[in-house]
């Protein structure tokens, strides 16, 4: 069942970024940084709808249309095959079912037009060759993205910085433990700029040279 993630969450995500999540969070839960959005600026805080795709086969994005819940994002393995797994064609189509945006460890192609449908997409690479319609391993069951476990709900945030993936009975722990480290860089930036110095601030100073 995916998890409700209210907008006020995901806004929240969003301004404190993958970074600051991933480190507020304790968590081994940063996606390969090779996986990167397709254009920069692009961003996404969404519950994950896992699928495993066969290499060079892309059916299961097919079959995942209709069944992923609406406002989800798609998190997709294809064990690192890079091919054209994605492009215009599903990327109207999955505006259409309501999907967010599609997080994949393989390729996507019509990069122009994708960007034009306004359709957040990071991907590890581009690429023309097109994919069959033949089998699928898996849709909407858990997977491994990357090395990283992810289930249906759990919480992905993706932006310039990289992608994180928040397990979902995690989610409301690692946005407060976010907002707090937030807070105390803000107070850092304070100081920073009265004058105060990293080394001072991180306690570094035994490591001055004298």
């Amino acid at each position: 069942m995916t998890t409700i993630i209210d907008e006020q969450q995901a806004l929240q995500a969003l301004a404190l970024g993958s970074a600051t999540l991933y480190e507020a969070s304790g968590l081994d839960c940063a996606v390969d940084p090779l996986i990167r959005n397709i254009w920069r600026g692009m961003t996404l805080a969404a519950p994950a709808y896992p699928v495993a795709c066969s290499p060079g086969d892309n059916l299961a994005l097919h079959v995942a249309l209709e069944k992923a819940p609406r406002g989800s994002v798609l998190v997709v393995t294809t064990d690192n095959h890079i091919a054209g797994y994605w492009g215009e064609v599903l990327t109207v189509a999955a505006k259409a079912a309501g999907i967010k945006g599609l997080i994949i460890d393989g390729g996507v192609r019509d990069i122009a037009a994708v960007q034009k449908h306004d359709f957040p997409v990071f991907s590890r690479g581009v690429s023309v060759r097109g994919t069959i319609k033949s089998s699928y391993k898996s849709v909407g069951q858990p997977v491994r993205f990357t090395g990283i476990p992810v289930a249906a709900g759990d919480f992905i945030v993706a932006d310039d910085d990289g992608i994180v993936i928040i397990p979902a009975a995690e989610t409301a722990r690692v946005l407060r433990d976010g907002a707090a480290r937030e807070e105390k860089e803000r107070h850092m930036m304070e100081k920073l700029s009265s004058g105060s110095t990293t080394v001072e601030l991180m306690g570094l100073t035994q490591w001055r040279i004298q």
